[in-house]
């Protein structure tokens, strides 16, 4: 027989071995969280792939053809002359005129606190002007600050003068962006990139196609910054 003491003392043992230990469970919130980010990941370099195509196909297009007017969207000024960027724009757009493909020319861009009265689209005008366009053949917005704007003027101009169709000249790679505006805004429009200045080396190329790729979806997702730009310059 055993000892009343001993069968006291075994008896937490024996009943810690009988009861089962709690199976840990695997997070399922983990798992699942860590599907939704991969397939978000997914999803965004599907889109930013789409978005590149879209930019690179556009800036190698030159859509050019009869219309109503060509608008020229506005670039850097220097006291009064226009930067590289703005005078290839232009230099695109006087080749256009004189091929007979519209019989205006709208010139588009404002200027902040530092350009001393100069805005993108009178230096703009001024530069067509002594290139051989008549005065009254060129439409000049001066208060615009950035491409959203620069469109919305360029529709409320379209509406006002009755124009249907027009040729939109910038940089190529800027051109899918201002498609989806113009469109947005009832405007039809041919998208025309200007010709390309010299060499662009590789790190500037990835910044520009960068910043159109973020721009780009902001328009589509709706995120109107237009805000902060005019903050920026003080506007």
């Amino acid at each position: 027989m055993a000892h009343p003491s001993m069968s006291v003392a075994s008896q937490p043992e024996v009943l810690s071995e009988r009861t089962p230990k709690p199976v840990r469970k695997r997070g399922w919130f983990a798992r699942f969280f860590n599907t939704c980010l991969l397939l978000a990941l997914i999803a965004m370099a599907g889109w930013t792939l789409w978005v590149y195509h879209g930019i690179k196909t556009t800036a190698q297009i030159d859509n050019a053809q009869t219309a109503d007017a060509i608008a020229v969207f506005g670039a850097a000024e220097y006291a009064g002359r226009p930067s590289p960027v703005l005078h290839a724009r232009l230099d695109k757009a006087v080749a256009l005129y004189n091929r007979g493909i519209a019989p205006v020319i709208i010139t588009l861009g404002g200027g902040g606190d530092k350009d001393s009265g100069k805005t993108e689209g009178g230096v703009g005008r001024d530069y067509l002007l002594a290139n051989g366009v008549p005065y009254d053949r060129i439409v000049a917005e001066t208060t615009s600050v950035d491409t959203e704007q620069q469109v919305q003027r360029l529709a409320e101009i379209a509406k006002r003068d009755h124009l249907q169709h027009i040729v939109v000249v910038s940089d190529g790679t800027h051109l899918f962006r201002i498609a989806l505006l113009c469109q947005r805004a009832g405007l039809d429009v041919y998208t025309s990139p200007r010709a390309p200045l010299g060499h662009i080396d590789e790190l500037d190329s990835a910044e520009r196609t960068t910043h159109e790729i973020l721009s780009y979806t902001s328009v589509r997702l709706n995120l109107h910054i237009s805000w902060l730009h005019r903050w920026l310059e003080g506007k």
